[in-house]
């Protein structure tokens, strides 16, 4: 729309200085030969008191003048027009605009919320986000997936203090060594650690993106594995208060 209504501007513009290039070049051309005949017609073939001259040449000087004020008196009237328009946002009333105008704009406002409705996804879904309507929406698997990785991090050196640092491409299976006797096993002797160490590698090299349910393997072991390690760190802060105030 916008490029369009340019482009219309663009073209009114060199049609209006075309106009006025073409006016002045005629103007200027039957001066001269206005000017031409006087001299011609004058018994001393000069403009040396050439009463004819100069009255053709004041005629053309007071049309420019003329053609000048009113150019001017134009643009004032358009500048002051454009001043007392209010330059702070406010929202049109019913009352702002006359009856008619303010029933189109509210059919056309009516309309565009409907396209933009009806032109939102709803069936559609992109490969490793989650699908629209669930509540996966907007989600990144892949992304999810690996922000992880340092919460997991930190709730395991609140409760082991000298767990080591985390490395870049380090297995989660052996970083997270420490606290794989706190989880708890299937019925396959699988802890959450072995789905969430599988999610992860999937996540971390894997050319393709993960899909709906290898995210929700992942993340529910990230979730059990979070909710292990709070409940081990709220036991040692209750330990802690308990010893205290029996040695007070």
């Amino acid at each position: 729309m916008f490029p369009r209504i340019s482009r219309r501007s663009t073209v009114s513009q060199i049609c209006y200085a075309a106009i006025v290039l073409i006016t002045t070049f005629f103007v200027a051309i039957s001066c001269a030969l206005l000017l031409s005949q006087a001299v011609r017609t004058a018994p001393n073939r000069s403009f040396v008191k050439n009463v004819n001259a100069v009255i053709i040449g004041a005629a053309y000087v007071f049309m420019l003048v003329i053609s000048l004020a009113f150019c001017l008196k134009r643009r004032i009237a358009v500048h002051r027009r454009l001043q007392r328009i209010s330059k702070s946002f406010r929202t049109l009333a019913k009352n702002d605009v006359p009856d008619s105008v303010f029933l189109y704009m509210q059919q056309e406002y009516t309309r565009a919320c409907l396209i933009a409705y009806e032109a939102r996804p709803k069936e559609g879904s992109q490969e490793g986000w989650g699908r629209p309507g669930t509540k996966y929406a907007g989600i990144r698997f892949r992304t999810c997936l690996l922000d992880t990785v340092r919460t997991i991090d930190r709730l395991a050196h609140l409760v082991i203090p000298r767990h080591p640092p985390l490395r870049p491409h380090a297995r989660m299976m052996h970083h997270f060594r420490f606290i794989l006797p706190l989880l708890s096993k299937d019925e396959d002797g699988l802890t959450p650690l072995h789905y969430y160490d599988s999610a992860i590698q999937l996540a971390r090299h894997a050319t393709r993106e993960p899909t709906e349910q290898e995210f929700i393997i992942g993340i529910r072991a990230a979730r059990d594995i979070e909710a292990i390690l709070n409940e081990c760190y709220l036991e040692m802060r209750e330990g802690s208060s308990t010893d205290l105030s029996t040695c007070e």
